[in-house]
């Protein structure tokens, strides 16, 4: 009686239930014509929605790791640089950077690019660049990147904390430069604390990725938007939508946290 209860007990319901859901959705989606023509409009908007996220998470790792460096430089100009950058872009919401970052901040970087390559454009080497012709696709991404890299290098930079500094000052001791001690040393050592919060900010960016749509970006949400008011199918349409959406989402979720749990089993051996 007790093994039944403590299985009972330790049984994942939520998941179980969200597994039947799912189901149900994907037998609706084989089955109904309607849904098998919705999927299929959508495909195209998935492959961005994926396309998008992985470029915008990229940059987001890179930009965030050089600001979490830079958090613990010698030279305190720079520190405080990471602090600005991490705390500003923490607090704007993720929309109104994407409208800041399509409306203002492009024209800007237009007329920095022109600044900087005049030489060669007025040479005719190159052309010179319109605000018009910066694609809102990788408007969005650029967005998206500044944004999550202020969280990503809070992350960067708890896991570099966790090293312990014993370790970092024998490297030193043995001749290492900063460096190999950073290569060989810190970030092996962080990654392991550092891989699961940043599997949830993936997924995190993969839900925060609809808001691109409101730029007209052909992702997931404005593909749904654009067939649900031309067929009036919106409960169909968003039930496509959201098994999309839970699909990716859920089954990240789950890797993570086998990940984590095999992690946790390496430690304790």
């Amino acid at each position: 009686m007790m093994p039944l209860k403590k299985t009972l007990d330790r049984t994942p319901w939520w998941l179980i239930a969200t597994i039947i859901i799912g189901i149900v959705l994907l037998w609706n989606m084989v089955a109904n014509h309607s849904y098998q023509k919705i999927a299929g409009a959508l495909s195209n908007g998935l492959l961005t929605t994926i396309g998008v996220t992985l470029v915008a998470f990229l940059l987001a790792s890179a930009i965030g790791l050089l600001i979490a460096l830079a958090g613990f430089s010698k030279w305190r100009i720079l520190r405080e640089f990471a602090r600005f950058y991490v705390e500003i872009f923490r607090g704007i919401p993720v929309l109104v950077l994407l409208f800041y970052i399509a409306f203002v901040g492009a024209s800007e970087m237009v007329h920095l690019y022109n600044w900087l390559l005049q030489w060669p454009i007025e040479a005719g080497w190159l052309e010179t660049a319109r605000t018009r012709d910066f694609n809102m696709l990788w408007r969005a991404i650029i967005a998206l990147s500044i944004s999550y890299s202020a969280f990503i290098a809070e992350v960067f930079r708890a896991g570099i904390q966790e090293v312990s500094k014993g370790q970092i000052e024998a490297a030193q001791s043995l001749g290492l430069s900063s460096w190999m001690r950073f290569r060989l040393i810190i970030l092996p050592q962080a990654m392991r604390k550092i891989l699961p919060p940043l599997g949830n900010d993936f997924v995190a960016m993969i839900k925060d990725s609809a808001l691109v749509s409101v730029l007209g970006v052909q992702d997931i949400t404005q593909l749904a938007k654009v067939y649900s008011s031309s067929t009036f199918q919106f409960f169909e349409t968003y039930n496509v939508v959201a098994f999309m959406y839970l699909t990716l989402t859920l089954s990240l979720s789950l890797l993570i946290r086998a990940f984590e749990a095999h992690l946790r089993r390496n430690d304790h051996h």
